[in-house]
């Protein structure tokens, strides 16, 4: 029988109890996990308590090595092109700074550009002579592709591009912007931590050269969990900042040799328990269906854009929300007329309200052109039903 997403959704509900205090609003941060990753990550740290960490590894050890192909199987991607790190900026940064980079080389920003990239790529410039450009934008803030080839040529290395961004809702157009990329011989690098898990997508429909990203957020998997995927023209060409036993063999008293795939961008120790919960987590949402969480995730940010954007002194500032046919993510932010973010953030915690702030430190580009200091961000996973959206609907509009 077809999935649909009312189904899903009481699935989801059933595995996830604590979606039902309250109104959980921030997934984009650290989402609710299912119970299946919650009892996979402590029965194997009691595992670990009974008999020791590396007797309870040996114990999993086909288990460990299956998650490389679940996440690879969620991303449209071959096992050995994936890599499983702590973090997606851990992932984001290995592939980064791996790229070679000379005096003059370009490094292209997406305009909502996450201050991780920002700081990284300032800092390469710094060290070896590149130049640090953004890519060009529309009104909404996603790539301006009809533009793009305007500022593109031989001298650009690498195009760090944001799918999601992490205040706003939008996304961005990633094959146009890859097949423009690579027309100049640039690689593209994606950060795909706020849409893994919420959008479903594939690699190689993308053409991404590489692409990192978080179990924590709308995957629902556990903190301290990461994901990096390597093109396979890649792999041979890209030498890991730092190495270890794992990811390199030492052959000789002066010699040593990477592993062939993407585990040389790996260490060899690792929270098991965790890498253990991201396997589970990938296979969930496989389970559940990608595209089917993904048209109940746009459901749910809808109906709360639509709601707040009725209510008075309250801003949604999604740009290209009001705009025909605009794709959205699950983020939804807004402003309260005379509240500061945080305050609001404050005061509907108070109401059983989860929601977070996004600050213009996060992405300083993009929230300095729209003149804004913070933003709340609420961001609604598939677990919730539309009465616990009105609720948090009507909190906001008590806020006085």
């Amino acid at each position: 029988m077809e999935k649909n997403s009312s189904s899903v959704v009481d699935t989801v509900l059933a595995e996830t109890p604590a979606a039902a205090r309250g109104v959980f609003l921030d997934s984009a941060g650290s989402s609710l996990p299912p119970r299946v990753v919650t009892d996979t990550v402590v029965d194997h740290l009691r595992r670990e308590a009974e008999i020791g960490g590396y007797a309870a590894a040996a114990e999993r050890a086909d288990d460990l090595l299956a998650v490389r192909g679940s996440v690879g199987r969620l991303l449209g991607a071959p096992a050995h092109t994936i890599a499983l790190s702590d973090s997606a900026t851990r992932a984001w940064c290995d592939v980064f700074y791996a790229v070679p980079l000379a005096p003059g080389d370009r490094i292209l920003l997406s305009p909502v550009e996450y201050a991780t990239g920002a700081v990284a790529a300032l800092q390469r410039a710094h060290a070896t002579g590149a130049v640090v450009e953004q890519l060009p934008a529309d009104d909404t803030g996603a790539i301006d592709v009809a533009a793009l080839g305007r500022v593109l040529d031989e001298r650009v290395k690498l195009v760090s591009l944001v799918h999601a961004p992490t205040n706003s809702g939008l996304i961005n157009p990633v094959r146009e912007v890859v097949d423009a990329a690579h027309a100049v011989g640039a690689l593209v690098l994606l950060d795909a931590c706020q849409s893994v898990g919420q959008v479903d997508l594939d690699v190689r429909e993308l053409g991404v050269d590489a692409l990192s990203a978080t179990g924590r957020k709308w995957l629902r998997g556990p903190r301290g969990t990461g994901m990096l995927y390597v093109a396979e023209h890649l792999l041979d060409g890209l030498e890991p900042r730092s190495l270890d036993l794992h990811s390199a063999t030492w052959t000789g008293p002066t010699s040593y040799e990477i592993v062939d795939d993407a585990r040389r961008f790996e260490t060899w120790e690792h929270d098991v328990a965790a890498r253990l919960g991201l396997g589970a987590a990938a296979d969930h949402l496989l389970a559940l269906g990608p595209d089917v969480v993904e048209a109940a995730v746009r459901d749910r940010a809808d109906h709360l854009r639509a709601e707040l954007d009725a209510l008075p002194r309250v801003t949604v500032q999604d740009a290209g929300f009001r705009r025909p046919g605009t794709q959205l993510s699950g983020i939804v932010t807004f402003t309260v007329d005379g509240v500061d973010p945080y305050e609001v953030k404050s005061r509907l915690a108070e109401q059983g309200v989860t929601v977070t702030v996004s600050p213009r430190s996060s992405t300083l580009l993009d929230m300095t052109a729209r003149g804004l200091d913070a933003v709340v961000r609420a961001s609604p996973h598939c677990f919730l039903r539309t009465d616990q959206l009105d609720a948090a609907v009507s909190a906001v509009a008590a806020l006085r």
